[in-house]
């Protein structure tokens, strides 16, 4: 466990036997990873105050700390690893995010400004650009001598890149490139660095260029040209460029975000980003993957390190949320119970634990889940194992992955904010200004909605995938063996067999359903029975006009959308039992497996109406799902604050004055005041005793 400083006590209710015992350190030890000593610096960096923020800062201080923070990070920070040796990095793909997303526990505007800077603008170049532009440009964007903006969204085109308006077109007259926003729903918009800091942009435009039959000129489709924006010594635009600041935001006011328009901005032709397509001197345009659609989602693929490194931004912000909720649980005390003068600790209320001891499992299984992503990011973009196949994986991954954990840390930061009362709403206990922070998470660096579509979408291309050399009368046998598989399901046979199986005792269900490969078949089947269904339901777009191809796609998108989730709670759920394996403590692997079949169980109970509809479930073994989730409830309850504590976070990092066991002091002031009270002869009298006396 990492930490600089000593931590507080913390008051736990003592267990009923002495085993199993959590071992703390070697649990955090694990959840850091095979980047251990990465992570470790980087929250040495997180402590440090000179990179935290300032909660209240105004909006123009809290801006210029954190682009001096930035020029910090690029002297002191070891933030350049991801870059080549021969460019000063390290060629260090895993290690880099994993430092990277750990800068979120000081400042969450420090973290995204990093990942504008380094993550996007310097990647951009690194990866759609050659030799040239790595020698002339990338030295200057690593250093932040230029601070740089990646215009990419616009107005009117968020997540759909492919529709963006704006153009680059070839002069060959001149051998420049003419950038374009040709109205107002074409302006860039949301970018970071361009409302202030700013001085160049890698801008994402329609490449138009003149090489076409006929004189036509033609549509090469969405590439990445370097346009310098301001005058690094005035900081004024330059000539074409305009733009606007987009000024209070609901969080991340630490970040200069701003929109950005260009009226015929001329750049010399070798400014275009041209890895991957490139435009020779007469206009002619060449590039190495003939296929547009396959060229433009190669380009957008080099950047999926921005999804890896939010989805792992986003479980620090769980695990700090669940820190602070926890701490403050065990401390604070309401309401007397079966005393008449303790009041009960929270965490020994069993709502209280039905809303964070889920959301606690969740974390670990997203934080283990991340583990994976990231060792397939370092795989891939390593070289060691980068081909077409292993890319689409990576970003099917990583978008499965990012919805996920970027909506558990909202869900995270608002439950433990109400769990905290009054104080979780107070600036200086980070809640709230976390959750203002995290908002944006769930619709940057892809729509989460958007990305979930696109894992469905995956699903299907795998499941058709199937069928690919099967001849008609294979395929009619399949589908008319999943619907007799459909059928048996619903068929009260199967409840009826699990019903005789229990023989009507409850700890015969939770038996089964506390057996992993329970688990697993349960959360894998709902997943292969939606795809199949969906795909059965959307195999007549293949013979329909794209009319109704996209109306009948219109009517099934919530399904489309509910099967990508149930994915990735399977890749989280495998990856969670997966690292069970890893743990060598066999108290310490008991209690992580009641959290890994909490995990489980809470994903089945939230679907139990499939479960039951489809015949998977009897109504007997489901009730006994949340009754089964309520005995692993009271048994994890001992074991939450080490569980917390295994975060490896100190309060230099939770810096949350409920986390600092300033609570259990004034508990226990308060506990020795009346304690001292009632042995005194002149304490008053309650009045519903007068009568008793």
């Amino acid at each position: 466990m990492t930490t600089t400083t000593e931590r507080p006590t913390h008051s736990r209710p003592a267990a009923r036997t002495p085993e199993p015992r959590v071992d703390v350190e070697a649990l955090a030890r694990t959840l850091l990873g095979p980047y251990a000593e990465m992570r470790r610096g980087a929250r040495a960096l997180a402590g440090d105050p000179r990179f935290q923020r300032i909660e209240g800062q105004p909006v123009a201080e809290h801006r210029a700390r954190v682009l001096e923070q930035l020029r910090l990070l690029a002297s002191e920070g070891d933030v350049l690893r991801a870059f080549p040796t021969a460019l000063g990095g390290r060629d260090d793909h895993g290690g880099s995010i994993s430092r990277f997303e750990e800068l979120i526990v000081a400042d969450p505007s420090l973290q995204i400004k990093a990942g504008v800077q380094w993550g996007l603008f310097a990647s951009a170049i690194l990866h759609l650009g050659t030799a040239d532009h790595h020698e002339r440009l990338l030295p200057d964007a690593m250093s932040v001598a230029v601070p740089g903006a990646f215009a990419m969204t616009e107005t009117g085109h968020g997540s759909d890149v492919a529709s963006v308006s704006t153009t680059a077109t070839y002069d060959a007259a001149t051998q420049e490139i003419v950038i374009h926003t040709p109205f107002r729903a074409a302006w860039k918009e949301y970018l970071g660095n361009a409302a202030l800091h700013g001085t160049a942009a890698v801008v994402f435009a329609q490449l138009i260029t003149p090489d076409g039959p006929g004189g036509r000129s033609v549509n090469r489709g969405v590439h990445a040209v370097y346009v310098p924006l301001r005058d690094a010594a005035t900081g004024e635009f330059l000539p074409g460029v305009g733009g606007e600041d987009d000024g209070l935001k609901g969080g991340l006011n630490g970040i200069d975000n701003g929109r950005l328009h260009f009226d015929h901005v001329r750049v010399p032709r070798a400014n275009l980003l041209n890895r991957y397509g490139d435009v020779a001197p007469d206009g002619t345009y060449s590039s190495p993957i003939a296929s547009p659609g396959r060229r433009f989602f190669t380009m957008l693929g080099t950047l999926v390190q921005g999804r890896v490194s939010l989805d792992g931004a986003a479980v620090n912000v769980s695990k700090v949320a669940l820190a602070i909720a926890v701490t403050y649980g065990n401390q604070r005390r309401q309401f007397t119970g079966a005393s008449d003068t303790d009041e009960v600790v929270l965490m020994d209320y069993a709502e209280h634990r039905r809303r964070l001891l889920p959301l606690l499992a969740e974390t670990y299984a997203s934080a283990f889940a991340h583990e994976g992503l990231l060792a397939q990011f370092d795989t891939v973009f390593s070289g060691r194992d980068d081909t077409e196949g292993s890319r689409a994986d990576l970003e099917t991954i990583a978008a499965a992955l990012k919805p996920k954990s970027t909506w558990l840390a909202l869900d995270a930061l608002q439950t433990a904010r109400e769990a905290c009362g009054g104080a979780g709403f107070i600036a200086e206990n980070r809640l709230v200004g976390l959750r203002a922070d995290l908002d944006v998470f769930v619709t940057f660096e892809g729509d989460n909605t958007v990305l979930l579509q696109l894992v469905a979408k995956r699903l299907l291309a795998d499941y058709s995938r199937e069928f690919k050399d099967v001849d008609a009368g294979g395929v009619a046998r399949y589908v008319a063996g999943r619907a007799a598989d459909a059928a048996l399901h619903r068929t009260p046979l199967l409840r009826a067999v699990q019903t005789l199986s229990d023989g009507g005792r409850v700890r015969r269900s939770a038996g089964q359903l506390r057996e992993a490969d329970t688990q697993r078949a349960l959360l894998h089947e709902r997943v292969d029975a939606m795809v199949a269904e969906v795909a059965q339901a959307l195999r007549p777009a293949t013979r329909s006009t794209r009319e109704t191809a996209a109306a009948l796609f219109d009517v099934h998108q919530h399904e489309l959308i509910e099967t990508a989730r149930a994915h990735a709670e399977v890749i989280q759920w495998e990856a969670f039992t997966a690292a069970l394996e890893t743990i060598e403590d066999p108290g310490t692997r008991r209690v992580m497996t009641w959290l890994r079949d909490l995990f489980g169980l809470v994903a089945i109970e939230r679907n139990l109406a499939w479960y039951l509809i489809n015949g998977r479930l009897s109504a007997g073994r489901a009730r006994t799902v949340t009754s089964y989730i309520d005995r692993l409830l009271t048994r994890l309850r001992p074991h939450a604050q080490d569980l917390v504590d295994a975060f490896g976070y100190g309060p230099e990092h939770l810096r949350s004055t409920i986390a600092t066991g300033v609570e259990a002091e004034r508990q226990d002031e308060a506990r020795a005041y009346y304690r001292a009270q009632r042995a005194s002869d002149d304490a008053p009298l309650a009045e519903k005793l007068l009568g008793k006396r």
